[in-house]
């Protein structure tokens, strides 16, 4: 969740390293600070706040160093501070370490530290790590790194230098690292976005790597000291696609990009009366599948739930990656675990996924960023190739992953001899067609947040494919306007809920026509007789919902089983605009990273 960026190389170490903050800073953070080999002295500093409170202090100083290190830091122990803010030193300040992950044994080893004379600043787990080195360090970094490394229980992706080696150390378990391969300099860092204006040539450092980097060029080691060989991949984004193209934010540009992210996950996939999926697995003996993920992936999980027991006929489980190898699961060879994970580095994810393939499960991942963990580690995989999702609440990640659970049920169903619908086949070619003119309503939409932007509480309300939809319009509210929204299957409201609806009381009804849609018709009614304020999403001119909602937001008629896809539109431009009319950074918003890689 927090970003790191190294560089050895021929040119100014700070400027490259501020700009590489730059791009990380949709991972969400609290504080941000560098480090540079200046005349074997390690010059340091560090702000609370925005990368450019950072910026501002470093350009008031002539810095020439060319190997550096720096960070921005999500507070998982520690409150934010400059104290607390990485880089991390040693006593002597000869050490310096950016790290993101955890160090679950920290506190033991800070005792042992402490007992040896160790002096600590900081109330982080990770500066133990820079006195760790530091305990081990003999002449040689690299061999102090394996030295401390050993002894270090927890999740790391960490980068060490030392004040008289013109070089980097870094070491990742199970938190994300990658080495940027350009000429005559090398970068190490977090994610792909902080280098890629410098090279498209990067490395994907694996659990249990280290590598050791100088301007000349790097190797890679286990930590028993054997070379390793790792392909150089060529990353395919540009710059382009991650800038914000005259949006305001990221957010809003990346919801309208649906039309195209969904074109995306679509193409090659559809060919006359079939779907195409490359899957390396063993169909015939699956008897279960299950599902795990976290927050907004989760939502489309239970999504995936509805579509594939009604597609394809087995039954699913869907559980938070976080609980799941915490329960003791029950899972065997004749289980398929379907891991989703936008940047498919998810923490709780990638543990459940060990855990299932431990026990015997087939595994298939779906994700978006191209040679992530998650990715490499499935037997077979779905990518949504949605392109980079840089607001931290996710949009169009969301429905490419409904879509891409649709493409696999229907897939499952041709492979075990059925004939797929060629009405649910046309209208996926046509769906992001749809999706460009559900995005008409946004002016609409806009005119609906001003109205509604000063309330506290929100109900969201939707029936079997959509109550997910209901949920993940609740959580969008939530992440980025910092309202109180709750998402629940329309019949329940009547069972505890309805108590807190009244005039001061939204409730956002997912109504478009299904077979339930008397049903919902029904719970509408008993949120009027309350005196709450409806806005329906509806599809089409349903006489009875028009007389009751006070606000209708109308989307196209399409397929059931494409309704969540649709339907969500307009619930993530309205969390959108009351956010943004509430003057939030809305693609940064408090508390929250982009993508969480510790437990």
């Amino acid at each position: 969740m927090c970003g790191i960026i190294g560089y050895c190389g021929q040119h100014r170490a700070s400027e490259i390293l501020i700009e590489g903050l730059k791009r990380l800073e949709y991972r969400g953070y609290d504080s941000a600070g560098l480090c540079l080999v200046e005349n074997n002295n390690l010059v340091c500093y560090k702000r609370v706040g925005p990368v450019a409170h950072l910026e501002e202090a470093v350009a008031r100083q002539d810095l020439g160093g060319h190997v550096g290190i720096a960070h921005t830091r999500w507070a998982t122990h520690g409150i934010p501070s400059e104290v607390n803010a990485h880089p991390h030193f040693d006593c002597h300040h000869q050490i310096a370490i950016v790290h993101n992950g955890i160090i679950e044994n920290y506190q033991a080893l800070k005792e042992l530290l402490i007992s040896e004379g160790h002096i600590f600043s900081s109330e982080t787990d990770s500066e133990v790590l820079a006195h760790l080195i530091e305990k081990f360090y003999k002449g040689s970094l690299e061999e102090a790194v394996t030295k401390a490394l050993a002894l270090v229980e927890g999740s790391y992706g960490l980068v060490a230098l030392h004040a008289s080696e013109n070089k980097l150390v870094a070491a990742r378990r199970s938190s994300p690292l990658i080495i940027g391969v350009g000429q005559d300099e090398i970068f190490i860092a977090s994610d792909v976005p902080a280098i890629l204006n410098h090279t498209k040539d990067v490395v994907y450092l694996q659990d249990g790597d280290l590598a050791i980097i100088d301007s000349k060029g790097y190797q890679i080691k286990n930590l028993a000291g054997k070379l390793l060989d790792r392909q150089v991949e060529e990353v395919k984004l540009s710059m382009e696609q991650i800038e914000k193209k005259g949006y305001k934010h990221f957010m809003l540009k990346e919801i309208f990009e649906q039309p195209q992210s969904l074109a995306n996950v679509l193409a090659g996939r559809i060919t006359d009366n079939q779907i195409k999926l490359s899957l390396n697995w063993h169909r015939e003996v699956i008897q279960r599948i299950i599902i795990a993920a976290c927050g907004t992936s989760w939502h489309s999980a239970l999504i995936g739930k509805y579509l594939l027991e009604e597609i394809v006929g087995l039954p699913v489980e869907v559980d938070y990656a976080s609980e799941f190898r915490y329960r003791h699961p029950l899972v065997s060879s004749h289980d398929l675990f379907i891991a989703i994970s936008q940047s498919g580095e998810t923490a709780d994810t990638l543990a459940a996924l060990r855990e299932a393939r431990s026990r015997g499960a087939q595994s298939l991942g779906i994700v978006n960023v191209v040679g992530s963990t998650v990715a490499r580690e499935v037997d077979s995989g779905i990518y949504l190739h949605a392109g980079p999702e840089i607001g931290v609440a996710s949009t169009k990640a969301f429905t490419a992953q409904i879509t891409a659970l649709l493409l696999l049920a229907l897939y499952w169903r041709h492979e075990a001899g059925y004939e797929i619908d060629k009405k649910i086949l046309n209208e996926l070619r046509h769906l992001p067609t749809v999706a460009e003119k559900t995005l008409e309503a946004n002016s609409q939409v806009i005119e609906l947040a001003q109205r509604f932007m000063n309330f506290e509480n929100f109900l969201y309300l939707g029936r079997g494919l959509n109550f997910p939809v209901a949920l993940e319009g609740a959580l969008k509210l939530k992440e980025i306007s910092y309202i109180h929204a709750e998402g629940y299957p329309a019949a329940e409201i009547k069972h505890g809920p309805i108590a807190l609806v009244d005039e001061n009381m939204p409730v956002v009804v997912l109504a478009t026509k299904n077979d339930l849609s008397d049903k919902t018709l029904s719970n509408i009614q008993e949120i009027k007789a309350r005196g709450g304020q409806v806005i329906a999403i509806v599809d089409q001119d349903y006489e009875p919902v028009k007389k009751l909602a006070d606000y209708l937001i109308k989307v196209p008629v399409v397929h059931v089983w494409l309704s969540p896809i649709i339907n969500v539109i307009p619930l993530q431009l309205l969390a959108y605009y009351i956010a943004d009319a509430k003057g939030l950074d809305v693609d940064r918003p408090r508390n929250l990273a982009k993508s969480v890689t510790v437990e």
